[in-house]
C-alpha cells in the first residue's frame, strides 16, 4: 500500500487539508499521485474561492474582525482606547521584573543597550492608567491593541510578531472583588465572540511575572491571560489602587475560533491571508 509522500502531505496541509485527507492509502504510486493531483486542484479552488470572498465581499480578515469585536465590546463597557509606543526602555522591562537574569530577557528583541521592541503591552499601560487616574481623580478603564515581539519557538502556536489586546481597570472594583470582575470580563469576552461556556475554561497558571494568572483556554490552548492587583510590581509604577487586567492573543484566539492548525495562517504575513495560502 502507498501513502502520500512527505512533500505531498506538506502541500495538502498548506492548502488547509486535515489529517484525514493525508492518511489515505492507495494500491500503487500511480494511483496515489493521481489522487494527489485531483485533491490539490480541489483544495486550490476552495482557497481561491475564500480569498475571492474576502476581497469582494468581506473586506476584513477574521483576525481583524476578532479584534474589532473585542474593541467594540470594551468601548460599550466604557473603556477608552489608547495607543502607545512599540519601542520601550530596558528600565520599563526591569520594572516588570524582566532584568538580564530573567529567562524572558532572552526572548526580547533588543534594538540597542537601552531600548527594545515591546514583548508585552503592560509596561505602557501601567504608565497610562497611573497618569489618567492622577489627572482625573476617577477610576480608569483603558485598553490597547497592538503588536508585541518575542523570540518565541517557531511552533504552531507561536510567532515572533503577534497582536495583543489588553484591557485594564484601575480603582474600579473594591479590594476582594478583583477575581469576580476578572471572571466577568473573561466570560463576557467569550460571549461576544460566540464561544459557549462548554467550549472554554478558565484555569489558574503559574506566571514568572505575576506569580499566577487566570487563563482562558479553548481546547486546551491559552488564548487570554488575566491578573489583578494590588501586586508586588505596582509600587515601582506608582500604582497603589486595585486593578484588574486581561490580555488576549488575537491571532491565537482567531485560530481557536476557526479551529485552525497553525497560527501563521492568521498572523501578519505575506504567505497567508485570512487563513488561506497565497501559493495557489
Amino acid at each position: 500500500m502507498e501513502s502520500f509522500t512527505v512533500t505531498q502531505k506538506e502541500r495538502i496541509s498548506e492548502l488547509g487539508g486535515g489529517p484525514e485527507l493525508m492518511e489515505q492509502t492507495f494500491e500503487s504510486s500511480e494511483e496515489r499521485n493521481k489522487a494527489f493531483r485531483e485533491l490539490e486542484k480541489k483544495l486550490v479552488r476552495e482557497c481561491r474561492a475564500e480569498i475571492s470572498k474576502l476581497v469582494n465581499e468581506k473586506h476584513m480578515t477574521r483576525t481583524v474582525e476578532t479584534g474589532r469585536i473585542l474593541e467594540q465590546w470594551l468601548m460599550d463597557e466604557g473603556f477608552t482606547k489608547v495607543v502607545t509606543p512599540t519601542i520601550i526602555s530596558r528600565e520599563m522591562l526591569a520594572k516588570m521584573s524582566i532584568d538580564d537574569f530573567h529567562h524572558l530577557s532572552e526572548q526580547v528583541f533588543w534594538l540597542d543597550g537601552k531600548k527594545c521592541l515591546r514583548p508585552m503591552l503592560a509596561p505602557n499601560l501601567y504608565v497610562m492608567m497611573r497618569e489618567l487616574h492622577r489627572i482625573s481623580k476617577e477610576p480608569v478603564k483603558i485598553f490597547e491593541i497592538g503588536s508585541c515581539f518575542r523570540k518565541e519557538s517557531q511552533g504552531a502556536q507561536h510567532m515572533n510578531e503577534f497582536t495583543m489586546l489588553n484591557c485594564v481597570e484601575l480603582a474600579q472594583v473594591k479590594d476582594g472583588e478583583q477575581k469576580q470582575e476578572l471572571e466577568r470580563l473573561a466570560k463576557k469576552a467569550m460571549e461576544v465572540l460566540g464561544v459557549s461556556e462548554e467550549e472554554y475554561e478558565i484555569v489558574v497558571e503559574e506566571s514568572t511575572v505575576y506569580g499566577f494568572t487566570f487563563d482562558i483556554e479553548i481546547n486546551g490552548m491559552e488564548v487570554a491571560s488575566g491578573a489583578y492587583g494590588p501586586h508586588d510590581l505596582d509600587p515601582a509604577w506608582g500604582v497603589f489602587d486595585t486593578w484588574v487586567g486581561i490580555g488576549f492573543g488575537i491571532e491565537r484566539l482567531t485560530m481557536a475560533l476557526n479551529k485552525g492548525h497553525t497560527i501563521k495562517r492568521y498572523g501578519k504575513s505575506i504567505a497567508f491571508i485570512d487563513g488561506q495560502p497565497l501559493n495557489v
